[in-house]
């Protein structure tokens, strides 16, 4: 195998092409990507970096000294736009077919956009270091900001601005923020954090549309009620980055659909973070996972499961336990497993008044999930617990054990 391209500066992306290195892979590496800027963090976009406490220099995810040893031929600022699978090339934005042994796609996701949202100053999106400084920019000037959607993103940069002085309403479709992941009840004490901060927090609330000519000044609620807004982010997910590989042959079933070892099907081909939708033997299902632990352990594999086929052996197949976090006004939450909004749900350590809590998440007699509000000694236990399918009884018993 004498090249192989990873498509993604992202986290994926970079640990992909690291892994190669250090796995010992001496051949060309190239690593393109849409964006002009050198892989950073997206975590610290809705938090640090736009709370003004961070410039961009800070989310890099390697300092400049941590290229050249890596030998990559960087492509940056150059979008992906064809797979050609049977001349195995990849197309670039400018017409140059870059040819491939092996391959790493690593392409992430993009943010959903309201059905006819209008191009009015004042929306944003956030995704990307652009979408992050331009928001902090329109911030500055700011003083009444909504946001549509009560995923992470949303109410990160709810916290975010709250904290910097603005007038913040939430505005969310669903009974609770994250209810089909951790329920009503846990959404609702997420809610509570929210609102003990000054955010008003609207629940059950659609979008009938915005007020404003050519700059936003308030979103019409299906209700008929208007929130005045300088600002509106729209933070209601993401969708898989695969339009460039419609028609390629690949699977894609809202995301890249893999094996569990991350391989794409055509020999040589990986794909790896908020991209790949793969059949997980740990949590029983098939899943497409958009957080950072994920995209760092799957880059890693997708490369060594690259060079452990072409060298005529198998890959290894990935089961790690998910874990997110978030960190919203003073609180930090931590979620490990996968629960789901019918899961069984107990609190086994504080008390939602508190806003300090460890809950644990179970269904049919098994252990799924562990939620902690502000209590980070008291959750990452429960990780082997997870991997090791414990019981629902058993996860109990040993939270009893543990010191509040």
């Amino acid at each position: 195998m004498g090249n192989v391209i990873v498509v993604g500066a992202s986290l994926a992306g970079l640990r992909a092409a690291e892994t190669l290195r250090t796995e010992g892979f001496d051949g060309v590496v190239t690593l393109v990507g849409a964006e002009a800027h050198l892989p950073y963090d997206r975590p610290p976009l809705s938090k640090q970096l736009l709370a003004g406490t961070w410039e961009p220099e800070r989310v890099a995810l390697r300092q400049p000294s941590a290229w050249e040893p890596l030998g990559l031929d960087l492509r940056l600022g150059t979008r992906a736009v064809a797979l050609e699978l049977d001349a195995r090339a990849v197309v670039l934005a400018d017409g140059e077919r870059l040819p491939f042994d092996g391959l790493v796609l690593a392409t992430g996701a993009a943010p959903r956009r309201l059905p006819n949202q209008p191009a009015l100053a004042g929306v944003h999106v956030l995704r990307t270091l652009d979408d992050a400084l331009a928001l902090r920019a329109d911030l500055s000037l700011a003083s009444h900001l909504v946001v549509i959607g009560a995923g992470f993103i949303g109410l990160e940069v709810a916290a975010t601005a709250r904290a910097r002085g603005l007038a913040v309403t939430v505005v969310e479709a669903l009974p609770a923020p994250l209810v089909r992941g951790l329920g009503a009840r846990m959404g609702h004490a997420l809610a509570a954090v929210h609102s003990d901060h000054g955010v008003d927090v609207r629940l059950r609330a659609g979008v009938a549309g915005f007020v404003g000519t050519d700059r936003v000044e308030g979103v019409r609620l299906d209700d008929g009620t208007t929130v005045p807004a300088d600002v509106v982010v729209v933070g209601i997910g993401v969708q898989a980055a695969t339009g460039w590989l419609e028609g390629s042959g690949l699977e894609l079933r809202d995301g890249i659909v893999c094996d569990a070892t991350l391989a794409a099907g055509p020999p040589g081909v990986y794909a790896a973070g908020d991209v790949a939708r793969i059949p997980h033997a740990l949590l029983g299902e098939e899943v497409r996972i958009e957080h950072w632990t994920n995209a760092a352990e799957h880059g890693a594999l997708a490369a060594r499961n690259l060079l452990a086929t072409a060298a005529g052996g198998t890959g290894r197949a990935y089961d790690a336990v998910p874990f997110v976090w978030s960190d919203q006004f003073d609180a930090r939450l931590q979620i490990l497993g996968r629960s789901g909004g019918d899961d069984d749900v107990e609190i086994v350590h504080g008390s939602v008044d508190e806003r300090r809590f460890l809950a644990l998440y179970g269904r049919r007699g098994r252990l799924t999930a562990a939620l902690g509000v502000s209590v980070p000694r008291l959750v990452m236990p429960f990780r082997k617990l997870l991997a090791e399918r414990a019981s629902w009884d058993e996860a109990v018993a040993f939270a009893r054990t543990q010191d509040a």
